[in-house]
C-alpha cells in the first residue's frame, strides 16, 4: 500500500521544527528522524499524519557528548553510532552490546535512539536499557523545555508523557561507576525480531555482596521497568545462582504479563526464570 497524502516539510533547525510542531500538532504533525517504525506504519495507513516533519537536515540532533558523567544522545544519533564504545566503562560496553539486539544492519543504519524512546514499543531494547539506567528524556516546545524521567515517561505502547507540540531533543544517560557490571539477555524467535522478553541489569560488588542493583524488564509487560522488589532481594546478596534465581521468582511474580494471541502470559513469566539468571550472571 501507499500512504495517505500528507504536507512535507524540512526544518533545518531546531527552532523551525518546533514552529512547525506549534503550528500544525494539533493536526497530526509528526516528526520523522530514522522512519524505519514511522514508514512502515504510513506504507499500511495504521498511521496517517497530515504533516510531516523531517528532521533529519538539523546537525545539532546528530551529535552526542559525555559531559558532567552524562552520555547526551541527540534526537539524530543513528543506532550503528553504538557500534564503537561511546562512553567510558560499563556504560559503553553495555550500550556496546545491546545494539547488535536491535532488529538488524539495515534499520540500525537509519534508525535512531531517541525515535526508539519516542515510538515506545515494548519491545525496544533501548526503552529497557533508558529505564534500567535511570535516562532523562528531554523534550522541547517552542516554549519550554523539560526533562522526565524514563520511569514515568512510557505509559503504554506507542503512548508516552511527550505532548503534540513536543519533540524529544535528546537523551541523557548517567555514566554508571567503573566498577559497576551489567548484562543483558533477550529472548526471540529468530535474530533481528521483536523480543518476546528481556532483561536489563546492573549492580556493583562491594565487600562481596551485591550493592546498588537495577533490575529492568521489557517486551513482557505494556510498557518497560524497573522491579522494585526483585531489587531489594539482590540487595546485600551474595551474588551467586541461588540469589540470582530467587530474584528471577520474585520478576515472575511482580509481573502481568501481555497476551498477544501467540504468546501467553505463562510463557513470557516462564522465560523471565530464565532470562534474569542470565543477565545477572553475565553482570557477574
Amino acid at each position: 500500500m501507499k500512504p495517505a497524502a500528507f504536507a512535507y516539510y524540512a526544518p533545518r533547525s531546531a527552532e523551525e521544527a518546533l514552529h512547525l510542531l506549534e503550528t500544525h500538532g494539533d493536526d497530526e504533525a509528526r516528526i520523522l528522524a530514522g522512519g524505519q517504525s514511522l514508514v512502515p506504519m504510513m506504507a499500511y495507513r495504521l498511521a496517517r499524519p497530515a504533516h510531516l516533519i523531517d528532521i533529519n537536515g538539523i546537525s545539532e540532533f546528530g551529535t552526542m557528548t559525555t559531559e558532567a558523567d552524562v552520555l547526551r544522545i541527540g534526537a539524530g544519533v543513528r543506532h550503528t553510532a553504538f557500534y564503537d564504545e561511546v562512553a567510558p566503562g560499563p556504560t559503553g560496553a553495555l550500550l556496546q552490546n545491546v545494539v547488535h539486539h536491535v532488529a538488524d544492519h539495515p534499520i540500525r543504519v537509519r534508525g535512531t535512539f531517541c525515535g526508539s524512546i519516542a515510538h515506545a514499543d515494548p519491545a525496544s531494547e533501548w526503552c529497557c536499557i533508558a529505564v534500567m539506567l535511570d535516562a532523562s528524556i528531554v523534550v522541547r516546545s517552542a516554549r519550554s523545555e523539560r526533562s522526565i524521567a524514563a520511569g514515568s515517561f512510557f505509559h503504554g505502547p506507542m503512548t508516552t508523557d511527550v505532548r503534540t507540540d513536543e519533540l524529544i531533543t535528546e537523551v541523557r544517560i548517567p555514566i554508571l561507576p567503573g566498577d559497576a557490571r551489567c548484562g543483558f539477555a533477550e529472548f526471540s524467535r529468530r535474530p533481528g525480531d521483536f523480543g518476546i522478553a528481556m532483561v536489563a541489569a546492573s549492580y556493583r560488588i562491594l565487600g562481596g555482596r551485591i550493592a546498588e542493583p537495577r533490575l529492568a524488564v521489557g517486551g513482557v509487560e505494556h510498557r518497560p521497568r524497573r522491579i522494585s522488589e526483585a531489587e531489594r532481594a539482590l540487595a546485600g546478596a551474595t551474588p551467586t545462582r541461588d540469589a540470582f534465581r530467587e530474584a528471577a521468582s520474585v520478576v515472575a511474580a511482580a509481573l502481568d504479563p501481555l497476551e498477544d494471541g501467540i504468546d501467553e502470559a505463562v510463557f513470557r513469566r516462564s522465560l523471565l526464570l530464565a532470562l534474569v539468571p542470565q543477565a545477572l550472571e553475565r553482570a557477574a
